[in-house]
């Protein structure tokens, strides 16, 4: 015999929804001025030439034109160098 009253139970309700995060615009296509290329989580892109970096971290365009992809060498502190990806409008 059971000592406490059944409970309801549900498994659901724990889904977060997705970002939507992600490349937008890609190598060559067209953007206006504020438009979103990259939303992002941390700097795996980093802003180039004519682009900016919002506080959620995401990369938009600051004049229209271009998107083109780029790589260059980073420095750090400790004196080691890294390739990052740079986004830039042209």
């Amino acid at each position: 015999m059971a000592h406490t009253k059944a409970k309801g139970s549900t498994k659901l309700g724990r889904e977060s929804e997705s970002k939507r995060l992600g490349v937008k615009l890609f190598d060559g296509q067209p953007v206006n001025a504020g438009g979103v290329i990259i939303r992002q989580r941390g700097t795996k892109f980093f802003p180039g030439t004519n682009v900016v970096r919002g506080g959620d971290d995401t990369l938009y365009a600051k004049k229209a034109g271009t998107v083109k992809f780029a790589t260059k060498k980073k420095n750090h502190f400790d004196g080691s160098k890294k390739f990052v990806r740079v986004v830039n409008v042209l």
